[in-house]
């Protein structure tokens, strides 16, 4: 323990810092606060509005009738910051540079200190986990921390969004809780860092989510296979701070389920009505103010409330889609009682279009594949209809549920026409020529985010220019055929996962054996491999230069229709030139010239993962502006000169192990691999990136 030193005299006495960190400035009178951190101002409702686990058995363990358990969070070895979001902490009112700069900052946020007024407690909840219940999950790594209040001066957008006037801090890889089952409640390097990224560029995306405050890394180690194929390896311990109204989710209601009819499992809470009313009353409250002043009535109030969850739902799934994210894991417990994009595991932003784009190594039958996370969201509402029920009526909770597909579409069409520029009216084609935009992209392998990002520089039809406009649509389309695959490209996109001869024989089960057949598959995943292997047959048979006139044939088509559509934006204003630059203003503010593709982060966690913090950091630096150029910010921070940029410090006398082999190995990659900038198609080598829940 380091103490303070104190001055030369008999009289003076001197206090360990520990002690001093969580002294009240009433009983150290002569003490000024250390760190800003310090001096933050709690207020912990959620922990005196619901039930608290009053035990503080360790270990994994069954927790009924309460919402919350006290936690001791584990300290990290030797913790230090990888990188910080200042924009987040500001939230907090805290200043990034400050934090940035204090050396108890790193132990403050990663639970390795307790702040003053901090009370560390892990939450219960329960979920659907790939359409199974899963009985109890809870805070398994996470660890609430508190409600800090919000500080004076805050924008009051902000306040819109988050009427409760406290901002929740969570500290994600903390160590263990009651729920961490066989796991160990840590969390690694890489795994952070994904987190701290996405969280952070999909709040400068526009899309709804949970903040990113920081990560923090250390010395302490835990072992992990990160491809589940028996060859783990030592990782370092890290954290993120994570920052929200609530992390309450539909599958906190779920710890009232009576017995599952498939599992067996029940919720922890199962018969304790009283709580789940309480809950209500709590999140109402809370955050959705207006409802509780505008209905006296208990029951229209509920209906109130999960209209608007239905609602917020919907926008941010479709907000979702706008962006080429595939969220990866949305079980129940990972959807956000405010609309938020809620726990980053195994996530992912498409690079080629494809409808079946699946980020999540370990979902073999694709469930959460980016198509299918519209009608997701609206299965794990009806789950927290039933999870409310009697305290929301199944016959009201089913008529805010035929709500949601019409609540969805609105959604999307809206962004969809600012992403192509449709600002003046509402066709009834639009939905044909968006429909039309990505089968084209999907035909050719075209990018999404940059296909989407040149849209913007295909002229308006303007008068007389009848000659020029074959041109015109030449040139358009060869813009947009760099973003196109190559054959090979195509042709390994369309591989199928089975084998020929598998799929013949599953095939002749479906047939023969139809109740073996769907114990071992399902006629969706069959129709996708027959589909794939279908486009590779044709993809075979043609050549390099057929796919090219082809592609250059499916948007010359197109382009021809969009600049028809376009032409019709013009029709009764007078001043053609405001039209057109209002156009590609909106365009290029919706449509993003960077996103957080794999190979982005897969650079910043192999620098980071030698010791090199700089490309995390210029990373996020790059992200916070994700609609514009960025002039001497184009590429990573490495292609300077062929080597990192800047080491960050190493620990004294640290020799590499014959353990860390593999990951030194995969680290050295970085500065191998030819640089592409950010607004890139990605390079080949990324199609080998593999993420899972690990």
């Amino acid at each position: 323990m380091a103490y303070l030193r104190p001055r030369l005299g008999p009289s003076r006495i001197f206090v360990p810092l520990r002690l001093l960190a969580t002294a009240g400035m009433a009983d150290m009178g002569l003490v000024t606060s250390r760190s800003p951190l310090e001096r933050l101002d709690f207020d912990n409702v959620a922990l005196r509005r619901l039930p608290l686990d009053p035990s503080e058995e360790p270990g994994a363990r069954a927790v009924k009738g309460a919402c919350f358990s006290r936690v001791r969070p584990q300290p990290l070895a030797a913790p230090r910051f990888v990188a910080v979001s200042r924009d987040a902490l500001a939230l907090l009112g805290l200043n990034g540079e400050e934090v940035a700069r204090d050396p108890l900052a790193p132990e403050y946020l990663s639970g390795s200190r307790i702040m003053p007024g901090s009370e560390p407690a892990a939450h219960c909840y329960c979920g659907h986990q790939f359409g199974q219940f899963a009985g109890q999950l809870g805070d398994g790594a996470a660890c609430y921390l508190g409600e800090v209040k919000v500080p004076p001066g805050q924008d009051p957008e902000l306040l819109r969004e988050n009427p409760s006037g406290r901002w929740e801090m969570q500290v994600k890889g903390a160590g263990l809780t009651p729920y961490s089952r066989q796991a160990d409640g840590r969390k690694v390097l890489r795994s952070s860092i994904r987190e701290f990224l996405c969280s952070e560029v999909m709040h400068f995306l526009g899309v709804p989510t949970t903040r990113a405050a920081c990560v923090v890394t250390s010395d302490t180690r835990v072992v992990r296979d990160v491809y589940y194929s028996g060859n783990p390896r030592n990782e370092r311990c890290s954290a993120v701070v994570r920052i929200a109204p609530t992390f309450l989710r539909f599958g906190s209601f779920e710890i009232f389920k009576q017995a599952d009819e498939h599992t067996g499992r029940q919720g922890p809470s199962y018969g304790r009505d009283e709580i789940r009313g309480q809950m209500m009353d709590y999140v109402i409250e809370m955050f959705y103010p207006d409802i509780q002043r505008d209905h006296p009535d208990r029951v229209e109030r509920n209906v109130a409330f999960f209209r608007e969850v239905t609602r917020r739902t919907a926008r941010v799934v479709a907000q979702w889609q706008c962006v080429g994210f595939c969220h990866g894991v949305l079980n129940t417990d990972n959807m956000s009682i405010l609309g938020l994009t809620l726990d980053y595991g195994p996530y992912g932003f498409m690079d080629r279009f494809d409808p079946d784009f699946i980020c999540n190594a370990s979902d073999n039958s694709g469930r959460y594949s980016y198509q299918a996370q519209p009608a997701i969201c609206r299965w794990n509402l009806v789950k927290l209809a039933e999870a409310l029920a009697p305290e929301l009526p199944p016959d009201r909770a089913e008529a805010v549920l035929s709500e949601y597909l019409g609540l969805y579409n609105s959604f999307y069409l809206e962004n969809m026409r600012r992403k192509l520029g449709l600002l003046k009216r509402d066709e009834p084609e639009d939905e044909m020529l968006i429909t039309e935009l990505l089968q084209t992209m999907h035909n050719t392998g075209a990018d999404f985010t940059n296909t989407f990002r040149g849209l913007s520089r295909i002229s308006c039809p303007t008068e007389g220019e009848s000659e020029e406009e074959e041109e015109l649509v030449r040139k358009a389309t060869a813009l947009l055929l760099e973003q196109c695959a190559s054959l090979e490209e195509l042709k390994a996109a369309n591989k199928p996962a089975m084998d020929p001869r598998e799929l013949a024989m599953l095939l002749s089960m479906a047939q023969s054996n139809p109740a073996l057949f769907q114990m071992i598959s399902d006629r969706t995943t069959i129709s996708r491999q027959l589909e794939k292997l279908s486009k590779l047959k044709d993809l075979t048979e043609a050549g390099p230069d057929e796919l090219k006139t082809k592609q250059a044939e499916d948007w010359s088509r197109w382009i021809t229709r969009y600049r028809k559509r376009l032409s019709r934006e013009l029709e009764g204003q007078s001043d053609v030139q405001a039209v057109q630059e209002e156009r590609v203003r909106v365009m290029d503010s919706t449509n993003p010239r960077v996103v957080l593709r794999n190979y982005i982060a897969q650079n910043a966690i192999e620098a980071a993962e030698k010791g090199d913090f700089s490309e995390v950091q210029r990373v996020l630096k790059v992200l916070e502006k994700p609609f514009s150029s960025q002039p001497g910010l184009e590429f990573p921070a490495w292609v300077d000169g062929g080597a990192p940029t800047k080491q960050a410090e190493r620990d004294e006398g640290e020799e590499e192990e014959d353990d860390d082999d593999q990951q030194q190995e995969a680290a050295s990659k970085s500065t191998a691999r030819i640089p592409v900038p950010y607004d890139s198609r990605p390079p080949a080598w990324a199609r080998e990136i593999c993420v899972t829940s690990t």
